[in-house]
């Protein structure tokens, strides 16, 4: 469908028009031609799309159609998403694409004092964009009148529902006036998003520009069988030594100790400029962070699943899972860091024996097999320690319990003899 429509058919003004070309928007995406027309007409919306196919344009610009100038001093509009880095990203995009206009456009996250961000309110405000809990906080302390909302948009609902914002969900459909537009975007739709869907929105129209949970068609995909942490970290090694291929690179892990190990390994390498970014590490550490990468004065970031959503860089050659995500969804996000705007990219996968488990379920919810390639001769093989061998056989004994509750491993608890 993309190419089918151009940005003059949905009857944009001048302004908005002028920013998208000054952001360089070539045509819209398939997304955008969906979910344009129909926001500018008042549908409730239920936009499914994967991560780098423009959904953040998608609501904005028939947002700003409908907002069109500065009006009054309270809120008209708000867009919800569940990380601070995330109201950063939206608010950089609303900030471009509302260049021409005279929209007032505020973004408020937690980690930081809420003094700044009163200022801000109080000056008049036609949009806010905010994670859930610090616009609640400032709702609480009568410093945010919300009797002018006409629409209300979640970004990221599946993260929403993964990091259990519903209560605090739940409190701001309360207050904000019932009578609203309501747009609920995401890059996947488990099952659970039902609930939020249910008392979220009355009679939605569902747009899919692709199947829920595919990895963009311009992301080459390589899974490669390594044994242990060591060989990973030889492995990884091994990659990044080819700079000239490897030139932005995103490496996600499960664990915070497991990001930092790989960080202080790349930086005595001197592989880098690298970075890491994690839950541990301050707000403005994590922004600066993702700011330098963005502008290319990074080579590596190192990340959580914290970032795999946080981030638009357009220039990401390479996205390296060092461990496979066990909330299976986030391998599409993470995969999405790269084959932006419809540039090529790479996802690298690294399984060991106990990630087999997780892989397969990978592999059902994006509904393809990722192509098998088998490690260079170059890279070393370490044996794996007895700790981590320990753990692995404990992890894989877990797993086969967990699918069949009859299962008796080497770790099962044996039962007592009766004397």
């Amino acid at each position: 469908m993309a190419g089918a429509l151009s940005w003059n058919d949905f009857k944009l003004n001048k302004q908005l028009l002028d920013a998208i070309a000054e952001s360089g928007f070539q045509e819209p995406t398939e997304i955008q031609q969906k979910c344009i027309p129909l926001i500018i007409g008042g549908q409730q919306i239920i936009g499914i799309a994967q991560t780098g196919t423009g959904k953040t344009a998608a609501y904005l610009l028939p947002l700003f159609m409908k907002l069109r100038y500065a009006q009054g001093n309270d809120v008209r509009a708000i867009i919800l998403v569940p990380t601070k880095e995330l109201v950063v990203q939206v608010a950089a995009q609303a900030a471009a694409l509302a260049k021409y206009t005279e929209l007032r456009i505020v973004a408020i996250y937690g980690g930081v004092g809420t003094k700044t961000q009163i200022e801000e309110i109080n000056k008049g405000l036609d949009l806010l964009i905010a994670t859930p809990g610090r616009l609640l906080e400032i709702y609480q302390r009568n410093e945010l009148p919300v009797k002018q909302i006409k629409t209300l948009i979640l970004d990221e609902g599946d993260r929403m529902m993964d990091m259990g914002f519903m209560p605090q969900l739940r409190k701001i459909f309360e207050v904000i006036p019932s009578k609203r537009q309501n747009l609920l975007f995401s890059a996947t739709f488990p099952e659970k998003m039902d609930r939020l869907v249910n008392e979220f929105i009355a009679f939605p129209v569902r747009v899919e520009a692709t199947p829920q949970a595919t990895v963009a068609t311009k992301v080459s995909q390589e899974l490669y069988y390594v044994p242990n942490f060591i060989t990973k970290i030889s492995f990884l090694e091994y990659l990044l030594t080819h700079r000239d291929d490897f030139t932005r690179v995103m490496i996600f892990t499960r664990t915070k100790d497991a990001a930092n190990n790989v960080y202080h390994f790349l930086e005595r390498k001197k592989l880098g400029p690298v970075r890491v970014v994690h839950s541990n590490k301050g707000q403005n550490t994590r922004i600066n962070a993702m700011n330098d990468f963005k502008e290319g004065k990074l080579r590596i970031l190192v990340s959580t699943d914290v970032a795999s959503r946080g981030i638009d860089v357009t220039n990401v050659s390479h996205v390296i899972n060092f461990d496979v995500p066990i909330v299976y969804e986030d391998y599409v996000h993470r995969t999405g860091r790269t084959g932006r705007a419809f540039q090529e990219g790479t996802a690298i996968t690294f399984v060991t024996e106990t990630e087999k488990y997780h892989i397969d379920k990978v592999e059902k919810i994006i509904r393809e097999k990722i192509p098998v390639k088998k490690m260079p001769a170059e890279v070393e093989v370490s044996e794996t320690t007895y700790r981590e061998a320990d753990d692995m056989a404990r992890e894989i004994d877990r797993q086969k319990r967990y699918q069949d509750p009859e299962f008796k491993g080497a770790f099962h608890e044996k039962k007592r003899k009766k004397k």
